[in-house]
C-alpha cells in the first residue's frame, strides 16, 4: 500500500514537472525555481508595492525577494555545463556577478517601465512588471542553454 502511495505520489510529480530530491535536482532546480518564484514576487512587488503590504501587513520584503532571485539565479548560473571545467571559487564569482546583474538589471528595466505607465493603473503595472520578467526570463535562459550547447 505505501509502494502504491509513492509511486502515486512519483506520478503526480512528474506530471507537474517536478524533479525527484536528489542533491543534483535541489541545487540545480529547486533553489533556481524558487528563485524564479522570488523573481516574479519581486517584479509585482517593484511595479506594484502596495499589493506586498496588503497580504503581509508592515513587512518590506523586498530585499528578501531580492536576495531569494540573485541566490536562486546564482545557484542556476553556478550549475551551467559550460562553467563545468572553472574552478569552483571563480565559478560562484561569476554565478553571483551573473545573478546579481541580472537581478538588479531587472529592477531597473521595470523601474524604467513604470515610470512609462499612468500612474494610477496598479493592474496594468503589475502585468507589464509580469511580462516584462517573462520574458527577461525567457531571454537569459535562452541565452544560457545556447552557451551550453557551445560546450558540447
Amino acid at each position: 500500500m505505501a509502494e502504491t502511495r509513492n509511486k502515486d505520489a512519483c506520478t503526480i510529480c512528474e506530471k507537474v514537472g517536478l524533479k525527484p530530491f536528489t542533491k543534483d535536482n535541489v541545487f540545480n532546480y529547486y533553489i533556481p525555481l524558487h528563485g524564479l518564484v522570488s523573481y516574479g514576487a519581486l517584479s509585482v512587488n517593484v511595479m506594484n508595492p502596495q499589493i506586498v503590504p496588503k497580504l503581509l501587513p508592515k513587512k518590506d520584503l523586498t530585499n528578501v525577494f531580492l536576495i531569494s532571485a540573485v541566490v536562486g539565479s546564482a545557484f542556476y548560473i553556478y550549475g551551467r555545463p559550460h562553467l563545468a571545467d572553472i574552478q569552483n571559487s571563480k565559478r560562484g564569482v561569476y554565478a553571483l556577478l551573473g545573478a546579481t546583474l541580472f537581478s538588479m538589471g531587472s529592477v531597473l528595466a521595470w523601474a524604467l517601465i513604470k515610470s512609462a505607465l499612468p500612474k494610477d493603473n496598479s493592474l496594468l503595472a503589475t502585468v507589464a512588471g509580469l511580462g516584462a520578467g517573462a520574458v527577461i526570463v525567457k531571454v537569459a535562459t535562452d541565452y544560457i542553454q545556447d552557451v551550453d550547447k557551445l560546450k558540447k
